[in-house]
C-alpha cells in the first residue's frame, strides 16, 4: 500500500511538472479565466484566451513591471508623450430659453376706470409700438381735459403756469401728444382713454378683461420683445474655473432640428445658488424670424480651452482607489507604476500638476491589461494582492470572498442603485425621487448591519442622498455614490452572481469617469440621459 501511495504521489509531481511546461492561455479582460487550449474562449465575455504574458518585476521596485516586445505587443501597449498643449474640455449643459429682461415691459393702468374695449385679447399676439391694446372709460380723465379745456378757452385769465399744469396732467393720464392737439382743435373733451403699446414685442400675459374695472397702476399686459432670446443654462462651481465671457455657446433646440446658433457667453452670474451650488449663465439668440420659443428647453456645448499646460492622455490614467497612477515607459521594456497628482480634466487629456515630466512617455493603450498582469506577478512574488488599495479600477485578480452578511446587505443597495440609474437615464425624475426612500433605506441598512461598512469606500457616501430640485443635481450626487459601488461591486463579483450588469463613461460630469450598475443588458447613461444615451461601455 505504501508503495503504490508512494508511486501515485511521484506520478502526480512528474504531471505538474510537465503542465508547467506547457503553455497557457487567459482572457486579458478577465485573467483568473484560463486554459490550456489554444483557441478556447473566456466564459464570461466570450473573447479568445491569448497566451499569457509573464511579466518580471525588479526586486528593487516591485512596482516596475518589464515586457519583452513580443510580450508588449499581445498586451496591446501603446506610448504617449507628456507634452504642453491646450486642454481642451466640451460642456454639455441644458437650459432655458427665455425672454429678453432688458426688453421687457409691464404696461399698467395710469387712470381708474373700466375696460370698455380689448384691443388685443389674447397672449402671443404681436404688437407694435403705439397700438391701442384697450379703451378705458375714465370720469377722472373726462374731467382733466374739461379743466384743460376751460384754461384754453378762459385765454389770459389763466396764466400760463396754469395752463401748462393742466397740460402736464393730461400727459400722466396717459394722453398722447397727438390726442392732446386733437383736443386743443375740437375744444371737446371725451371720458375714453386708449392705452397703447410703448414698444412692439409679443404679449406675454394679459390680466384684464372687457367690463373689469381696474384702479390706478393695476396691471393691464406684460409684452416682451421676442427678436432676442436669453438662453439660460446653470453650471456647478468646479467647472465656473473653465468659463468666461466671449466664449462660444452652440445651442439647438428640438423644434428646429439641423440649425445651431452660435453666441458668445454674455453674462455669468456672481451669485451662486445656495443649494444646488451653480450659477446661471447666459447667451443672447437671434430670433428675427420667431423660431424659438418662450421657455421652450434646449441644449448646448460650450467648448472651454485653457493653453500652455503639462498633459497626460486620459486613456493612460488609471484609478486606484482616489489616486490616480500612470505606467511610465523605462529602458529595457520596463513600465513603472507612478502616482501622479491631476488637475483639470478634460475630453481626450489632463492636466499634469505634479510627477512627470514632459518629454517622458505613459502608457496610453493596454495599460489596464498590463496593471492586471504585473498584479499577477505581484501576488506571485509576494504572496499578497496588489500594493495598491482594493478599490482599483482594475478586475482584482483574485476573486475575492465576501462574508455572507456584507454581501447579503449589499445586494439590496446594488439593485436599488441600478434602478435608479435607469429612472435618471429614462429623465424621469418623478420616478427617482420616488426610488430614494428605497436606495437610502438600503444604504443605511449596509451602513448599520455591517461592521466593516464604515471603513470601506462607500463610507462617505452615507448621507449624500439629498432630494434634488431638478434632473441635473440628481445626477451629480448620484453620480459619485454610484461609480464607487459599481467598483465594489466588481471586487466582489456580484454582478457576475446576479446577473448585473456594469458600464463606464469616460466622460461623466462629476468625477470624468463614472459607472453604474444595470439588470439589463442594454446601454443607457443615467449620467447624461437622452443627451447622451449611449454614451459608456460595458466592462467586466
Amino acid at each position: 500500500m505504501k508503495s503504490f501511495l508512494t508511486s501515485l504521489l511521484f506520478l502526480s509531481v512528474v504531471t505538474l511538472l510537465s503542465a508547467a511546461d506547457q503553455p497557457v492561455y487567459q482572457c486579458p479582460m478577465h485573467p483568473w479565466i484560463k486554459s490550456a487550449g489554444a483557441g478556447d474562449k473566456c466564459t464570461i465575455c466570450g473573447m479568445a484566451l491569448v497566451a499569457q504574458v509573464k511579466p518580471s518585476t525588479s526586486s528593487d521596485d516591485p512596482n516596475l513591471v518589464k515586457l519583452s516586445p513580443a510580450s508588449a505587443s499581445v498586451v496591446g501597449v501603446e506610448t504617449a508623450e507628456v507634452h504642453h498643449g491646450s486642454l481642451v474640455r466640451t460642456l454639455r449643459v441644458t437650459g432655458i430659453v427665455e425672454a429678453d429682461h432688458t426688453s421687457h415691459r409691464i404696461l399698467a393702468a395710469r387712470v381708474p376706470g373700466r375696460i370698455e374695449s380689448l384691443g388685443v385679447k389674447y397672449v402671443g399676439a404681436e404688437v407694435k409700438a403705439g397700438s391701442p391694446l384697450a379703451t378705458l372709460f375714465s370720469p377722472e380723465m373726462l374731467t382733466a381735459q374739461r379743466e384743460y379745456v376751460e384754461r384754453l378757452k378762459g385765454g389770459d385769465a389763466f396764466p400760463p403756469s396754469a395752463l401748462a399744469a393742466a397740460h402736464e396732467r393730461l400727459l400722466d393720464l396717459g394722453l398722447t401728444k397727438m390726442e392732446i392737439e386733437i383736443l386743443e382743435h375740437t375744444l371737446d373733451p371725451v371720458s375714453m382713454v386708449n392705452v397703447r403699446a410703448p414698444v412692439s414685442g409679443t404679449i406675454v400675459s394679459r390680466f384684464v378683461y372687457e367690463g373689469q374695472y381696474v384702479e390706478t397702476t393695476d396691471k393691464l399686459f406684460e409684452i416682451a420683445d421676442f427678436t432676442s432670446m436669453w438662453f439660460v443654462f446653470d453650471v456647478y462651481e468646479p467647472d465656473l474655473a473653465w468659463l468666461q465671457t466671449g466664449q462660444e455657446v452652440a445651442v439647438t433646440v428640438t423644434s428646429q432640428p439641423g440649425r445651431v446658433y452660435r453666441e458668445p457667453v454674455a453674462f455669468i452670474d456672481p451669485n451662486l445658488n445656495e443649494t444646488t451650488r451653480t450659477a446661471r449663465i447666459r447667451a443672447v439668440l437671434p430670433n428675427r424670424d420667431r423660431k424659438l420659443l418662450h421657455r421652450q428647453t434646449g441644449e448646448a456645448q460650450v467648448k472651454l480651452t485653457i493653453s500652455d499646460l503639462l498633459l497626460v492622455p486620459r486613456s493612460a490614467v488609471l484609478q486606484h482607489g482616489s489616486e490616480p497612477i500612470v505606467y511610465v515607459a523605462q529602458d529595457e521594456g520596463g513600465y513603472l507604476a507612478r502616482r501622479v497628482q491631476l488637475g483639470r480634466i478634460g475630453d481626450t487629456h489632463a492636466e499634469v500638476i505634479s510627477d512627470l515630466r514632459m518629454g517622458e512617455k505613459v502608457v496610453s493603450s493596454g495599460g489596464l491589461i498590463l496593471d492586471g498582469q504585473a498584479q499577477l506577478a505581484q501576488a506571485a512574488i509576494t504572496g499578497e494582492v496588489n500594493k495598491y488599495d482594493h478599490h482599483s479600477s482594475t478586475v482584482s485578480m483574485e476573486t475575492p470572498v465576501a462574508d455572507d452578511e456584507g454581501y447579503a446587505l449589499l445586494k439590496p443597495l446594488t439593485f436599488a442603485a441600478a434602478d435608479a440609474a435607469s429612472d435618471l437615464a429614462a429623465d424621469d425624475l418623478a420616478a427617482y425621487r420616488s426610488r430614494l426612500p428605497n436606495l437610502r433605506a438600503a444604504l443605511k441598512n449596509y451602513f448599520s448591519g455591517y461592521a466593516h461598512a464604515s471603513d470601506g469606500p462607500l463610507a462617505k457616501y452615507e448621507n449624500t442622498l439629498e432630494d434634488p430640485v431638478d434632473l441635473l443635481s440628481a445626477r451629480r450626487v448620484f453620480e459619485p455614490l454610484s461609480s464607487v459601488l459599481a467598483t465594489e461591486v466588481m471586487r466582489l463579483h456580484l454582478h457576475h452572481r446576479e446577473g448585473l450588469h456594469v458600464y463606464e463613461c469616460p466622460m461623466t460630469p462629476v468625477l470624468g469617469q463614472g459607472r453604474w450598475l444595470s439588470r439589463a443588458a442594454e446601454l443607457r447613461n443615467p449620467f447624461f440621459g437622452s443627451a447622451m444615451l449611449t454614451c459608456g461601455d460595458e466592462i467586466e
